[in-house]
């Protein structure tokens, strides 16, 4: 009996010191154990995706490829693979299953290795959330401890949620939206059985057994993860034999990103770091919803691109890219296409060897591919000369004396072989030095659908259409008429066209502004002059106004620049971004308001919440009778000026050309009711681009090529007249009413009493109605 008792007490001693041992070292493992709770706000780095006009992706931004989806949202076939796979007793457990930690136990003693783990699902989490990947008896216990806390603090769909979306997967995809896409180009709730356990076997080792790299290893684990699934009874035998039969296909989905529209995700990138920081834009997974039109975009893309080409063949040939011997040519090979459009993308060179040449052609090797480069493609290959007309310099007449054996070159597709394993007519290309930019927006809305930064993102990330800041020449000249237009001048003002000398006190100089083309037509309307961009007579109409109500104008349509009050001004020559001045224009299209150009519509979190939301932008610039005045005057740009290319549309056209000093920047804005659309053309560095590089000829082609693209898309729609407007028919030499003995007549806006009341007689003379010599010389001026 007393020995009986002597045991019992070291029985209960014993027992109080484990349960003393077991609480001291609970307390000691807890004392510095992080928080769990911020995992209950799960915010792990997401994808940022952007959209684009009718749901299109236009490009993500991550440093972690991974896409918040809910239990909902997946196929159930994914929660129950990734279960059986890693913790089949996670709905019986209470963060920690000892069973299984015996089971791997046992499993590793006698394999004399880690050959498994006994963690559960939620220990996982802790592990990758809150502690470090260090293996040790102590950490297992913190994690343990912490799970089980965990347990009681979250469902297990939470915590099976936070699991699914933040297991690192392979491929850099992290949770399974991010892996379906990257093997299967799929979402997560379109999985099937078979691809649901291909992943549920990657946890364990993402690298060993991504199926791009090992791909019977990950069929191997597939298998092992459909086992598991048979042998708990979530699955049928049927459905096992159905799953281990289906043909896996590995695909992955596109990433658009930096691809079409470039300069446009680029811009959006800027606009979010800016606004939200760098770690929400590439963190948070943000939905970012842009109104870029992609059809918009690749046309505006590609007409830039050939513009550019064009304008670069317009310069000469300069020589190959590089000449190498036949042993290095796999490189180019390599470098080459391995699949070719058979329509041909004239904006899209890629680079060809020549690997013969005869006097008639070039044969050359691209890719896995062979074609010819005949000599009529090489029509354009000349001497560069800035001083003389392209075509003032004679074509090559025999191809040896513009290639040889060796040479790279950059070609495009002019016609493709019946087959693609036929010869391919190619035309040389020359890639450009001279760069450009494009913006087309709604002028309702401020939209903008397509932007266009320069001739490749790859080769320059420098936005010319948002960061470069160039002279609009006579591109500004609309805003100096529409002041003049409220200060007492009509489109049927007579002004001088004629030489004028000023002279500059200051610094002791002279000024002798000229026209363009260097001609001068004496007294001449003022539409006649816009028409023509005549430079003299709107530094007259300068002269007359003041300067101030110029500057004024500019910066009352939204104009960012430093306008000096220097008579230069009126001919354009503070600089302006691209961006800005179809920001100008807009007041011309929207009828006198103008609105801010829009890349970014709307900002949502991850979680649906509504971050930023984007509405239109108007400012009151000018009247509606001013608007509608100037619009029409631009539309006689397009009938019977400079803009004439425009008139290809068939379509009502308002538009402006702009040059400035030496051809170093060309423009062409041109808008109809439904779309504004600006050019330039010109080179980085501030330097001509040769003669006759204007407006017209260097940037109203890009303009019209991608409005043919595009134009089928509206309908047709002229400009609303405004109240307050009346159309009269002028005489063209006097700018008075057109009579029967009237020579060249056109029908102008005018607004209400301010429109001509004498007739013209014969002869271009006033009728005895009320003019005089002297009265014509007063419009004149």
């Amino acid at each position: 009996m007393k020995v009986l008792k002597i045991f019992l007490v070291f029985l209960l001693v014993c027992l109080l010191a484990g349960v003393g041992a077991a609480f001291g070292l609970y307390h000691w493992a807890s004392r510095d154990l992080p928080g769990f709770r911020n995992i209950a706000d799960y915010k792990p780095p997401l994808v940022t995706t952007v959209y684009g006009a009718n749901d299109e992706v236009l490009g993500y931004f991550y440093r972690e490829k991974r896409f918040l989806i809910t239990l909902d949202q997946m196929t159930p076939w994914l929660p129950k693979a990734f279960l059986a796979a890693e913790d089949s007793s996670f709905y019986q457990h209470d963060g920690v299953d000892m069973t299984a930690i015996l089971r791997a136990f046992l499993a590793n003693v006698k394999a004399g290795r880690t050959k498994q783990g006994g963690s559960t699902i939620t220990q996982q989490i802790i592990k990758r959330l809150l502690l470090t990947p260090e293996r040790s008896y102590t950490r297992k216990l913190k994690e343990a401890i912490l799970a089980f806390r965990l347990e009681n603090y979250l469902t297990k769909e939470e915590i099976l949620t936070i699991y699914l979306n933040q297991i690192f997967l392979g491929a850099n995809s992290y949770g399974v939206e991010a892996a379906s896409r990257t093997y299967f180009a799929r979402h997560a709730t379109d999985l099937t059985l078979a691809q649901a356990a291909m992943l549920a076997g990657l946890p364990q080792a993402p690298s060993r057994y991504n199926p791009y790299q090992n791909f019977e290893l990950a069929k191997q684990r597939q298998r092992y993860v459909l086992d598991q699934l048979l042998s708990l009874r979530w699955i049928t035998r049927e459905q096992f034999d159905e799953a281990m039969a289906e043909e896996i296909e590995l695909v992955s989905m596109d990433d658009p990103s930096w691809r079409v529209g470039a300069y446009y995700l680029e811009e959006v990138r800027r606009w979010l770091v800016d606004r939200y920081g760098e770690d929400e834009t590439y963190t948070a997974g943000l939905t970012v919803t842009t109104p870029c039109n992609l059809k918009h975009q690749a046309a505006a893309e590609k007409a830039l691109r050939r513009g550019l080409l064009d304008s670069a063949q317009r310069r000469g040939w300069t020589g190959p890219v590089e000449t190498i011997s036949p042993g290095d040519v796999g490189r180019v090979l390599d470098e080459g296409p391995q699949t070719v459009d058979p329509i041909g993308d004239k904006s899209s060179p890629f680079k060809a060897w020549v690997a013969q040449v005869d006097k008639d052609r070039a044969s050359v090797r691209f890719g896995r591919f062979h074609g010819v480069i005949p000599l009529k493609a090489m029509w354009w290959v000349r001497e560069p000369d800035v001083r003389k007309s392209h075509e003032d310099v004679p074509a090559p007449s025999d191809a040896r004396r513009v290639l040889k054996e060796g040479d790279v070159v950059w070609v495009t597709v002019a016609k493709a072989p019946e087959s693609p394993q036929g010869v391919w007519t190619l035309d040389l290309e020359r890639e450009p030095v001279v760069e450009g930019a494009l913006v087309s927006m709604t002028p309702e809305s401020g939209e903008v659908l397509a932007l266009v930064g320069g001739y490749s993102f790859g080769r320059s990330q420098f936005n010319r259409a948002t960061q470069a800041r160039r002279q609009p020449g006579s591109a500004f000249k609309p805003v100096v008429y529409s002041a003049a237009m409220d200060a007492g001048f009509t489109p049927a003002s007579m002004v001088l066209d004629a030489p004028i000398v000023y002279a500059d006190d200051a610094l002791g100089k002279l000024w002798r502004p000229e026209n363009f083309e260097g001609t001068y037509e004496g007294p001449t309307l003022l539409r006649t002059a816009l028409v023509k961009s005549k430079n003299l007579v709107t530094i007259r109409v300068a002269q007359r106004i003041g300067l101030r109500a110029i500057i004024e104008r500019a910066r009352a349509m939204g104009l960012e620049s430093d306008f000096p009050p220097d008579l230069s001004v009126s001919l354009g020559s503070s600089v302006v971004t691209l961006m800005n001045l179809c920001e100008a224009y807009s007041a011309f299209a929207r009828g006198g308001s103008y609105v801010k150009p829009r890349t970014v519509l709307s900002v949502r979190s991850a979680w649906g919440e509504e971050l930023f939301t984007s509405v239109p932008e108007v400012v009151d610039a000018i009247s509606p009778q001013t608007a509608y005045i100037m619009t029409s005057l631009m539309k006689e740009v397009v009938r019977d000026g400079t803009g004439w290319r425009a008139r290809v549309l068939n379509r009502p056209v308002a538009a402006k050309t702009g040059t400035s000093n030496d051809e170093n920047d060309a423009w062409f804005m041109g808008f109809t009711p439904y779309l504004l659309t600006g050019v330039y053309v010109g080179f980085d560095e501030m330097r001509p681009m040769g003669k006759w590089e204007t407006g017209a000829r260097a940037a109203s082609p890009l303009w019209v090529d991608y409005r043919k693209q595009v134009e089928e898309d509206y309908p047709y729609q002229d400009f609303p007249e405004p109240p307050g407007v009346v159309m009269v028919r002028v005489d063209g030499a006097t700018g008075r009413l057109a009579s029967s003995g009237s020579g060249t007549q056109y029908f102008l806006p005018f607004k209400v009493g301010t429109e001509p009341t004498q007739a013209a007689a014969s002869g271009g003379a006033a009728e005895d109605a009320g003019g005089s010599a002297d009265d014509l010389f007063k419009q004149m001026f």
